[in-house]
């Protein structure tokens, strides 16, 4: 059985968001937990959930936060399991002060990080950092690899068929 993937928000104004990174794991089995923690107003909780996070059966952690965005790096500082962050947008700056934020570590504390608002593509990488040691957690994304190729090739059908209509 594969390991958890913690899923962290900020503020509980980020689920709206990142309901698509638990709906996508949940595509894919893989157990989550979804828990909301602050860098700022929570910092010890969070220390702590990071430095137990191993142990506890984890084997990645997701991180949604906005503005200032330092909750991954945070979490990224007191483990060493892999971290992704998902910078959110922000009505001040539309996200791109919490895309630098979480992109601009410091060495030796990464944080992958996705584009902004970028849900499902963080819980596609933890599916993926997972399946490194899940054979079949790796065979579901093959399959969902070819799933979206047929899907684009009969789009591209779709499209031909409409051009040699003109």
């Amino acid at each position: 059985m594969s390991k958890k993937a913690a899923v962290i928000m900020g503020s509980d104004s980020d689920f709206p968001v990142v309901k698509s990174a638990l709906t996508e794991l949940k595509k894919y089995g893989v157990e989550f937990e979804c828990r909301v923690m602050s860098a700022h107003r929570t910092p010890a909780e969070a220390a702590e959930f990071a430095l137990d996070a191993k142990n506890n059966g984890f084997g990645v952690i997701i991180c949604a936060a906005g503005m200032a965005a330092h909750l991954a790096g945070v979490i990224a500082g007191h483990t060493t399991l892999p971290v992704i962050g998902i910078p959110m947008k922000s009505a001040a700056l539309e996200g791109m002060d919490a895309l630098l934020a979480t992109v601009m570590m410091p060495p030796g504390v990464p944080v992958a990080t996705v584009g902004i608002n970028g849900a499902k593509n963080a819980a596609v990488l933890a599916v993926q950092i997972l399946a490194l040691s899940d054979d079949e957690l790796a065979e579901k994304l093959i399959s969902e690899k070819q799933k979206m190729a047929e899907s684009v090739k009969e789009k591209d059908a779709a499209l031909q068929a409409e051009i040699a209509n003109l």
